[in-house]
């Protein structure tokens, strides 16, 4: 089985009931079960999408959102999250406030993606290897577009809606 990144939107006081639920429990339970509606699988876009915006030249501080928006945060404690109950491969979950949130949004709103990709050779092998994708890779240019393009409207939604983002690799 693959580890991919999972991000999920909730509200600031779903994370504060599910850290009140593994305080109570005996094993740490936290019932985290967000709605699929509010989940992405970003697969193993995220790196890949950081790249090609480095190889554009996109503006620091777009990179730095776009990097933010697959890293997490520090402002909300999920560590009661951490392993065994999710998570349990890569880094510990972390999370965006609504703050952030809305931050990271506009900032990742503001890439050009396409023109990001352009700055990547036409060749897909050519391409795939700037960018450290797996060799042979086919349908980069697509792969590369619906990802970003489900991770920026993914966050439009979250900010739009007020929510935090907890990310985790599962």
């Amino acid at each position: 089985m693959a580890v991919t990144q999972q991000l999920a939107r909730v509200s600031v006081e779903y994370l504060e009931a599910c850290r009140t639920r593994a305080e109570e429990s005996s094993d740490g339970d936290h019932q985290w079960d967000p709605p699929a509606a509010d989940s992405l699988d970003l697969d193993w876009a995220p790196s890949m999408l950081a790249r090609v915006c480095e190889i554009a030249g996109v503006d620091d501080s777009r990179l730095a959102g776009l990097r933010r928006a697959t890293d997490g945060g520090a402002v909300l404690d999920v560590g009661f999250l951490a392993d065994p109950h999710i998570g349990p491969f890569g880094p510990a979950p972390a999370a965006l406030a609504p703050f952030e949130v809305e931050r990271v949004s506009d900032l990742v709103t503001g890439i050009d993606f396409q023109a990001a990709l352009a700055a990547l050779p036409s060749d897909d092998h050519a391409a795939g290897a700037l960018i450290a994708a797996e060799d042979g890779f086919r349908g980069l240019r697509t792969y590369l577009t619906v990802h970003f393009d489900a991770l920026r409207e993914f966050y439009a939604e979250a900010s739009k809606r007020g929510l935090a983002v907890v990310l985790w690799w599962d």
